[in-house]
């Protein structure tokens, strides 16, 4: 059997993701990997068949994305090329963690696209939604990456297509401790903003890793680092709090390592909201900004935030034995290609 994987690459949790998924797979048959996007700090460590530029999210630094940069980097000709040059005829089995080039490729080809992704739990019926539901946004999140047949993570089982985080064996492996600090990954915020907001929390020592800094610098209670992989597992591993935003990897990873949590979505993405909305639903601190008028509500998540009981079994396994189960051989579930997204390619 031939599987085409491919994967998301703006930020880090769609990776990390696919190093513990990648195996399971590879004991299924020959796998090539794909991989659109231009914002990960991680790389996977086994050949990438297919590099594409696709359409990449850039952060900003005022809490969400720079959609400016997100334009200027997009080229229509070339993603619409990226999309009719993928040949999919030899593949029996294609999945895609929200990675746009191989689900349009394969309405384009009439071949059948299983999304297995985070993004695919938010659309649930059963997932929590924020009060405010942003329709554009859900329209992007809808068709930015279709797929036919939808598994998904998120932070807390819903039925039987829609599990808990996949969490990477590097950290299943730490031993959670707590030194005191807390531990900050903000990667939409402005270095500066973060230091000028949370270092009037003086008591607290905050380890902040950064996507827009190449040194380290230190600001009274305030230490700022580029962004290094096991630096950060070993400063999550041992903080009191993990401050992030909603995304999916960072947030599921803190929760299993015990640590109590506070989230700050970013800014129009609706993905982000949805998944604030299950953690607040689950107990966890939300933030709408980070921001000096925001600091109280911080200050009381230093002193009385509490951590927040997950059970996140070890699933990969089982997620990609059901997904070879349920979509190769003669007895695989059948499905039309979305009628309505293949008419943009005649």
């Amino acid at each position: 059997m031939k599987i085409l994987y491919a994967v998301q690459g703006t930020g880090n949790g769609h990776i990390t993701r696919a190093i513990e998924i990648i195996p399971y797979l590879q004991q299924k048959g020959e796998v090539d990997l794909l991989i659109s996007g231009i914002q990960s700090d991680i790389e996977l460590p086994w050949p990438v068949k297919y590099r594409f530029q696709g359409m990449s999210f850039i952060f900003g630094k005022k809490g969400g994305v720079d959609y400016w940069k997100t334009f200027m980097k997009l080229n229509s000709l070339k993603l619409l090329k990226e999309i009719k040059k993928l040949d999919l005829k030899s593949y029996d089995l294609i999945i895609s963690d929200f990675e746009p080039i191989s689900c349009w490729a394969a309405i384009k080809a009439k071949k059948d696209c299983i999304g297995l992704s985070n993004q695919v739990a938010t659309l649930h019926p059963l997932a929590p939604l924020p009060k405010k539901t942003d329709m554009i946004g859900k329209l992007v999140l809808q068709n930015y990456a279709p797929t036919n047949f939808h598994y998904g993570f998120h932070f807390k089982r819903l039925d039987g297509s829609v599990f808990t985080p996949i969490i990477r064996k590097k950290v299943r492996e730490l031993t959670p401790t707590n030194e005191g600090h807390y531990t900050v990954y903000l990667p939409s915020y402005d270095d500066d903003q973060i230091i000028k907001v949370l270092s009037r929390i003086r008591l607290i020592k905050w380890q902040v890793f950064s996507k827009h800094n190449n040194r380290k610098r230190r600001e009274r209670n305030v230490t700022v680092v580029p962004i290094n992989e096991e630096q950060f597992l070993s400063s999550m591993a041992s903080a009191e709090g993990v401050l992030c935003n909603a995304g999916f990897g960072t947030a599921s990873e803190a929760l299993f390592l015990q640590k109590k949590l506070l989230v700050i979505p970013m800014k129009k993405q609706f993905e982000q909201y949805c998944n604030a909305a299950m953690l607040k639903d689950m107990g966890v601190t939300v933030v709408k900004k980070l921001s000096i008028k925001n600091l109280p509500k911080i200050v009381e998540w230093t002193v009385n935030g509490t951590v927040v009981a997950v059970d996140y079994p070890d699933n990969a396994a089982q997620i990609v034995d059901l997904i070879v189960q349920n979509h190769t051989g003669p007895g695989k579930i059948k499905k039309t290609v979305h009628s309505e997204h293949y008419n943009l390619f005649q």
